[in-house]
């Protein structure tokens, strides 16, 4: 970023991050103490509200204090973790959005089994199966990403260890097939659950066109919209940044795009559920009057 806008920078993602811990710990709270969205699809809205604390935790706070620093570093040792780390919350985000296109699938296409097909058991053992699958591909990407050779320059043109900039300082006859070795880990995880969430959607749609009434199809799949958002928002910048053609754009414009993506996304996420679920909103109200105006709930 330009030396004169670090301050401004500084300053609006402090309160993005502030505001993206703020409202999924909201969320989270708000699930905790009400009964009634003791339910699936918000035991995952929760889980999904963890990820998202712990991956702006692993990159945002570390940017903050490099742009007000003059003395910006990072060992090999923690590259390496906050690369772990980045990788395994943020797979865990998209394997949870994908099991939330699930959960939509079953309430809108099977209702009368949906509380044997997602039962307690089978949510947590769902859960637990994306923060695994997202453990294992930050594991898989950070092992063959520092199984490299590095040597040269030791200077990372970003503002945290992002693989491409890292991919670049390596060398060795072997730096193409590593490279696209990780492409694959990445891109392959990303397509998979996306092609499940369209499937998902495609059999939603269908169900939905099914239903006589114009209210009837509306109610149900206003039930979708806020889940169906953030999939667009979440794939679309992960898109752009990984399937974009190399050399499309400058180091600037790569700069900037992921850093809309690790900061703006998150930012978002709390707000669209907020706003988009009305159920949740509602709660949210309830939980503030008792807190705030407890004799007068």
């Amino acid at each position: 970023f330009p030396q004169q806008l670090l301050p401004t920078f500084f300053l609006l993602y402090l309160l993005m991050y502030l505001f993206t811990l703020l409202g999924n710990l909201l969320i989270m709270g708000t699930i905790w103490r009400e009964h009634s969205l003791h339910t699936p699809m918000y035991l995952f809205l929760c889980a999904l509200s963890i990820s998202e604390i712990l991956f702006t935790v692993t990159i945002t706070p570390e940017m903050l204090v490099d742009m007000l620093s003059t003395h910006r570093s990072i060992t090999f040792v923690a590259c390496a973790s906050q690369m772990f780390f980045s990788f395994t919350f943020g797979y865990t985000h998209s394997f949870l959005l994908m099991i939330m296109g699930y959960d939509r699938y079953v309430a809108i296409c099977h209702p009368l089994r949906y509380n044997v097909l997602m039962s307690t058991c089978d949510c947590a053992r769902l859960v637990s199966w994306c923060w695994a699958g997202g453990s294992v591909v930050g594991m898989m990407v950070t092992l063959i990403v520092f199984h490299l050779t590095f040597c040269g320059s030791n200077e990372i043109h970003h503002f945290f260890c992002h693989i491409f900039s890292l991919l670049k300082l390596a060398c060795g006859r072997d730096t193409a097939s590593f490279t696209l070795a990780v492409i694959l880990v990445c891109v392959t995880a990303l397509i998979g659950c996306l092609f499940l969430i369209v499937l998902s959607y495609v059999f939603i749609v269908a169900a939905i066109l099914r239903i006589p009434s114009t209210e009837g199809r509306h109610k149900t799949f206003s039930t979708c919209v806020s889940h169906l958002t953030i999939v667009v928002v979440h794939y679309g910048f992960a898109s752009i940044i990984y399937l974009k053609p190399k050399g499309l754009h400058s180091m600037d414009s790569n700069i900037l795009m992921t850093t809309t993506y690790t900061v703006f996304t998150p930012f978002l996420s709390p707000i669209i559920f907020s706003l988009r679920n009305k159920e949740l909103k509602n709660a949210i109200k309830r939980s503030f009057r008792r807190t705030f105006c407890p004799l007068n709930s």
